[in-house]
Formats: structure tokens, C-alpha cells, sequence
């Protein structure tokens, strides 16, 4: 389809909480489409639709496929579509780096649970509800806040959990941690 330009950090339209989705049509799907154009051409793992402009309760994750050491591919790549999601369970905690297509260049350490299970609708308007762990998980509460206005530097517990991509230490980028 499309391949949509990725806001950044300093755009307000990020900090904005995205409406609920009460349409399901040709509109959704070429959005869902071009949401997956979009971060496959970024090389990202996931894109919520605030990060394209648009403030609607969408997010696709698309996790990488899984290869043994002879490059036989053991897991295949699995996408996620989730309109409306919530998370209706979670459990554990640990600090995870993490990146963000709307933060280019940075990386951050922020706690997340390592298992939850959210629920929402697919494209085409169907219930789906996925249990997760790890870095599967991670996504579906980073995408997530997308859809809330919060980005992951907002949960970042100091400055100094940042850091430019290739450094240790934290670069000049504003971040309101607590």
C-alpha cells in the first residue's frame, strides 16, 4: 500500500489518546496495511497508528522469524493486528532495553512485565486475545502506551536509564523521568 511517514518524540500529536475504533472496513484495513509497510520499511518490530498521524486504537507487531544454528527456520514470522487492545493480565517485572521508531537514535532500560495477556479485535472487527512473554510482551505494552500518549522515555526512572545507540552513557535528550 503506503509507507507513511514516523512522527518523532517532540510532535505533540504523540502525546494524545487515540479514539476507539467503531468502524471496520476498507478504511481500517488499507490503515493496517500501510501501518505494516511502514515498519517493515523501518525495520521495526511494532507501530501504533499515533505514531503515523493517526489517533485511532491500532497497533501491528510483527515478530522476527526464529532460525537454528544450520539457518532452518524453526519459528516463522507471526503478525499482530490489535484494535482496541487492552490488557487484562499481567504479571512479573523486569527491566528490558528498549527503542522506539519515534525515538531514533536512543535506547532506554524501563520496567515492564514479562507476561501479559491482552485482548482487543482484529482488522476485521473479529475478539482476539493473545497471552505473551518476553519480548512479545514487551511490544504489546510499548505499542500500547502509544495509544495512551505516552512514550517509553516517560517511564524512564532517571535520565541516565537513556543512552545514544553505540554509547553507555546518556546524550542530550530531554526526558521528564521521575
Amino acid at each position: 500500500m503506503a509507507i507513511r511517514p514516523i512522527l518523532t518524540a517532540e510532535q505533540p500529536l504523540l502525546r494524545e489518546k487515540s479514539k476507539k475504533v467503531t468502524r471496520f472496513g476498507d478504511t481500517l484495513h488499507r490503515l493496517v496495511e500501510d501501518m505494516l509497510d511502514t515498519v517493515r520499511a523501518a525495520y521495526g518490530l511494532g507501530l501504533a497508528a499515533p505514531q503515523i498521524g493517526v489517533l485511532q486504537r491500532v497497533f501491528v507487531v510483527e515478530m522476527p522469524a526464529e532460525y537454528d544454528d544450520d539457518d532452518n527456520e524453526i519459528e516463522p514470522a507471526e503478525t499482530y493486528v490489535l484494535v482496541n487492545p487492552e490488557i487484562i493480565q499481567s504479571r512479573g517485572e523486569e527491566e528490558l532495553e528498549e527503542g522506539c521508531l519515534s525515538v531514533p537514535g536512543y535506547r532506554g532500560l524501563v520496567k515492564r512485565a514479562t507476561y501479559v495477556v491482552i485482548k482487543g479485535q482484529d482488522a476485521d472487527g473479529h475478539n482476539v486475545r493473545y497471552r505473551a512473554e518476553g519480548l512479545l510482551a514487551q511490544a504489546f505494552q510499548h505499542e500500547l502506551d502509544h495509544l495512551d500518549g505516552v512514550l517509553y522515555l516517560d517511564r524512564l526512572e532517571s535520565a541516565d536509564k537513556l543512552f545514544r545507540i553505540g554509547e553507555h552513557e546518556s546524550e542530550a535528550l530531554e526526558v521528564d523521568a521521575e
